[in-house]
């Protein structure tokens, strides 16, 4: 008997420590995995860190160097990459820009318009293929049963220019024409957009706000409603675009930053000449802010508000790489990882570029309120940057 409880109290004891073992082994095993993967996720991070540090600083030096005013946001893999701003929204009173800056955002608003039309495409409201007095069949232009709504949208309807002032040179000495006074955007179609022709509709291309009037003024045609409140119906309101819409000359904006332009005489920087903005309507009448325009960016590209073989004609370029409302760049050659759709907007000190990288799943919107900046280099560097 004692020599059975002795033999069994020795087994006891073996297993014990053999399983005591186990578990040392065990949490030896979890201890090195848990290492092994905090190693690998610290590395990650620094290089990140490593990286975003690198973007920051480049961002921030090329803001000192050319006097930069305004917000950049940039988007990498669908996730906020970098967000920042920089200088004054009002000088007079020394407020500075913040994140939530709203701004002017000039001719980018043709890619809402063209945005509005294809979906009429898609809806079978409208064809592209169909001339201006189709829809509009009281105009008056010799461009109405010549020039069609694709010739509109990429800018090769052979109309005369509605914009007589090429320079703020120009402008200090004349006015800006059409915009220093009030008109309705019937009064615009009527007096300024039907023009005669002065080049082979669809040979050439001429960079004309007139055109893109004319087809907010088709818009409002086939819905029976302004502007304004379709913009608002089809894109905006859907999109939770709470900071964005339709400037007028009479409307006070929150936030709204005031605009500045250098004069190259003087070489001061001087407040905007005073003009009706909404007389630039379809074309170029718009405010927004940066995180607006990136909802807009992700929900055009992630197919949202036109379908992909809508997308396909809209960034298909054309004359001057043009396709409807947007510039497509660097699709050939040895620079097709920088290829990428580019809308520029200007109105004096107002100035605004919005690249998407089709190749790289990057997006930059940089907005401004002055013209001291060449937003278009701003632009790419940053993506050369964060690309190689």
């Amino acid at each position: 008997m004692a020599c059975f409880t002795g033999s069994f109290a020795i087994n006891v004891t073996l297993a014990l420590i053999k399983a005591s073992t186990e578990q040392i082994l065990i949490f030896r095993v979890m201890k090195y995995l848990l290492i092994v993967a905090l190693i690998f996720i610290f590395s990650q991070n620094q290089e990140l860190f490593g990286q975003s540090t690198k973007t920051d600083s480049l961002i921030s030096y090329y803001a000192k160097e050319h006097q930069f005013n305004g917000t950049i946001l940039v988007q990498k893999d669908g996730a906020k990459f970098y967000n920042n701003s920089f200088g004054i929204a009002d000088r007079q009173f020394d407020v500075p820009v913040t994140n939530e800056t709203i701004y002017k955002i000039a001719s980018v608003t043709k890619t809402f318009t063209a945005v509005l039309i294809l979906q009429l495409y898609e809806h079978q409201k409208i064809d592209l293929n169909q001339t201006i007095k189709t829809y509009l069949p009281n105009y008056k232009g010799e461009a109405g049963t010549k020039v069609t709504i694709h010739e509109l949208l990429n800018h090769t309807s052979g109309m005369r220019n509605i914009d007589t002032i090429k320079s703020i040179e120009s402008a200090l000495k004349y006015g800006l024409g059409l915009y220093q006074k009030p008109f309705t955007s019937n009064q615009l179609l009527n007096d300024f957009c039907s023009d005669s022709l002065i080049n082979i509709p669809g040979k050439k291309f001429d960079y004309n706000n007139g055109e893109y009037i004319i087809l907010g003024k088709i818009i409002e045609a086939i819905y029976g409603r302004s502007y304004d409140e379709i913009v608002n119906e089809k894109i905006l309101k859907p999109l939770g675009m709470k900071n964005s819409g339709m400037l007028y000359q009479q409307n006070i904006i929150k936030h709204l930053a005031n605009s500045y332009f250098l004069r190259t005489d003087t070489k001061q920087l001087i407040c905007d000449l005073p003009i009706y903005i909404e007389n630039w309507y379809a074309a170029g009448a718009m405010y927004s802010c940066t995180d607006d325009l990136m909802k807009f960016s992700n929900a055009l590209y992630g197919l949202r508000l036109i379908n992909k073989a809508s997308l396909e004609l809209m960034i298909n370029p054309g004359l001057d790489d043009y396709g409807y409302s947007v510039w497509i760049s660097d699709t050939k050659g040895d620079n097709t990882r920088y290829k990428r759709v580019e809308r520029f907007g200007s109105i004096m000190g107002s100035n605004a570029v919005w690249m998407h990288f089709l190749n790289k799943d990057l997006t930059i919107i940089i907005l401004s309120n002055t013209n001291l900046t060449d937003l278009g280099d701003y632009g790419f560097s940053i993506a050369k940057m964060i690309i190689n």
